[in-house]
């Protein structure tokens, strides 16, 4: 798999990357968990099949890998699968994000998995806690699901910090989730800190069901963001339609890089084949006929089950 430039950033990637949110932690809401994952869901099973996973991802070529503060122990996991295989920091490049806290407990049945705060004090925290697992391998940082509620894009002390981290040396980016996806992207990029947006990249989602953020991405591309696009399969609605829905999100000029959420090899190199089929114009067409409304996409993903 060839790298290429992500955005503007001086960063590269690959066009599949492995996102860990659904293998550092017990409980997430893509569908069929039982059935990828099994029974044994203790923090050494899925290390160690997180290590098989990323193996197998970095033995296909995949250069980019995913995590956050919020998926348990992902950024445990990544840390030792990369001390593990001995990689340099510029074997891979690294992305994590700040703003959600894991408190699940390591539990299935946990009644809440994780918390949302956009303080100046969490990222502070929480940047301390990214670096200490990942020293040098962290190359870029992102706000966690930035909406517009949650005023994260309206703080000078979190921003100022933010363009603090960025010129030393991160790439700062934004996640971004639900209807108004479009809406924060846009807000985003016109963002000034002593002159200059500290942001440099935006991770989405972007799918067949839920294609709306599509424009707002194409501008970001434009003004040099790198773009990541996340849930391409739609939390596992799309699971059946793998490689084609991956296709699809690979087919827009304005991505640079798509995460697959695979839990198991085999998923992965499905996944994989995505990457090489060619999407004609009509085929895009004929996959957007599928969307759904941005709102009731939404409330469908609201309603998955954590399992």
């Amino acid at each position: 798999m060839i790298s290429r430039p992500f955005g503007k950033t001086g960063l590269s990637v690959t066009p599949i990357g492995l996102g860990l949110a659904a293998l550092g932690r017990p409980a997430y809401i893509t569908t069929d968990r039982d059935q990828d994952l099994g029974i044994d869901r203790s923090v050494e099973a899925l290390e160690r099949q997180s290590h098989e996973v990323l193996s197998a991802a970095y033995d296909a070529g995949v250069r980019y890998f995913d995590a956050a503060r919020s998926y348990g122990f992902a950024e445990r996991f990544l840390a030792s699968w990369l001390k593990a295989r001995e990689l340099k920091p510029d074997a891979v490049t690294i992305g994590s994000k700040w703003g959600y806290t894991y408190v699940g407990d390591w539990r299935l049945d946990a009644r809440v998995h994780e918390v949302k705060d956009h303080s100046l004090a969490a990222l502070q925290r929480q940047v301390q806690e990214s670096r200490a697992l990942l020293g040098g391998y962290l190359d870029l940082y992102q706000v966690h699901s930035a909406t517009l509620e949650s005023g994260v894009l309206d703080d000078p002390a979190v921003l100022s910090a933010l363009n603090t981290l960025h010129e030393d040396g991160l790439v700062i980016g934004i996640t971004v989730s639900g209807s108004r996806q479009a809406e924060v992207i846009r807000k985003a990029l016109q963002i000034r800190v002593d002159g200059a947006n500290p942001f440099e990249s935006v991770q989405a989602t972007w799918n067949i069901l839920e294609p709306s953020a599509g424009v707002a991405l194409a501008e970001a591309h434009a003004a040099g963001w790198g773009v990541i696009i996340k849930e391409a399969l739609a939390n596992g609605r799309l699971a059946d339609r793998d490689q084609l829905a991956i296709a699809a999100a690979l087919a827009n000029d304005w991505v640079d890089v798509v995460l697959s959420g695979a839990v198991t090899p085999a998923q992965l190199s499905s996944n994989l084949v995505g990457a090489t089929l060619p999407v004609s114009a009509d085929g895009e067409a004929s996959f957007l006929r599928l969307a759904e409304p941005p709102r009731q996409y939404w409330k469908t993903r609201s309603e998955l089950r954590w399992s």
